[in-house]
């Protein structure tokens, strides 16, 4: 998921990004496919080049190691309505099929309170602006529903002609990249399809994954695996972002990981709708 999402990156020249998985893959894509990607964070950074994944949108090193640093209201008014970022990368926390975006609020069934998400950050601005989204995060039911509980972002609405009744510049949602394959809009239809395969991965496992019917493209493809220069480069940088402990893990790689049930509810520590964590600081 991660390196296909950089390769995505590969012809970009500017990418609007936050923290999370987009992070991951936009500090990859410039090891990698794009050197000489601009990277731009929320806070107002230019041309940041972190030696490391970044805690949040205002990690010092993001400003560090920018080519500039500008005011938030510079950022959106300027940069981003402006239509001078090619690419904004987006994470989610329910998706539909027209790859409009909750992060929000969900509901827990009766009885229950509402779960209550990070919210809509930048990321309104970001899909109605940028010159075209794209947007990673895992395959599952909680997260690719048949009907949003919330709209905090709009991706094409309902249809391919509702962006442009509402004035929108942006191309908006071009592909939704998971952990099982990759969707694109019809270009008819503007409803999400499977056009690539993760190798290994069934057709099935994708629809059995997918809150709605999900079509499929009529020539699907498979993307190729990670190269060893591609999984060097992303270990890297994991690992100077992870700090060393001396304390060994007990787990082993049977035991199961208690700490996210598969629920009906998406994961609070789902990056929000630019790529920020509700859990970080």
């Amino acid at each position: 998921m991660e390196v296909n999402a950089a390769r995505a990156l590969a012809g970009a020249r500017t990418c609007f990004v936050g923290i999370g998985l987009p992070s991951t893959a936009a500090n990859l894509a410039r090891r990698t496919v794009n050197p000489d990607l601009v990277l731009i964070y929320e806070s107002g950074t230019i041309g940041s080049k972190p030696t490391r994944l970044p805690l949040s949108i205002g990690d010092g090193e993001l400003a560090d190691t920018a080519d500039s640093v500008v005011s938030v209201p510079e950022m959106f008014n300027y940069w981003l309505q402006g239509g001078r970022i090619d690419v904004g990368f987006l994470g989610a926390a329910q998706v539909d099929r027209f790859a409009n975006i909750n992060t929000t609020v969900v509901r827990r069934g009766p009885d229950r309170p509402e779960g209550r998400l990070p919210g809509a950050g930048g990321a309104p601005e970001i899909a109605a602006n940028c010159g075209q989204v794209l947007m990673v995060l895992r395959h599952s039911r909680r997260n690719f529903v048949g009907a949003l509980d919330f709209v905090t972002t709009l991706g094409h609405g309902s249809g391919p002609r509702d962006r442009a009744a509402l004035g929108l510049p942006g191309a908006g949602p071009t592909a939704v990249i998971t952990d099982l394959g990759v969707l694109r809009p019809d270009p008819v239809t503007a409803e999400l399809v499977l056009t690539d395969l993760h190798p290994g991965v069934t057709v099935d496992q994708v629809r059995q994954a997918t809150g709605w019917d999900l079509k499929e493209a009529p020539r699907l493809g498979v993307t190729a695996p990670p190269t060893d220069a591609e999984l060097t480069a992303l270990r890297a940088l994991k690992a100077a972002t992870t700090p060393e402990t001396s304390t060994p893990k007990t787990a082993t790689p049977d035991t199961p990981d208690t700490a996210t049930p598969d629920t009906a509810t998406p994961d609070t520590a789902t990056p929000d709708a630019h790529g920020s964590r509700k859990d970080a600081s």
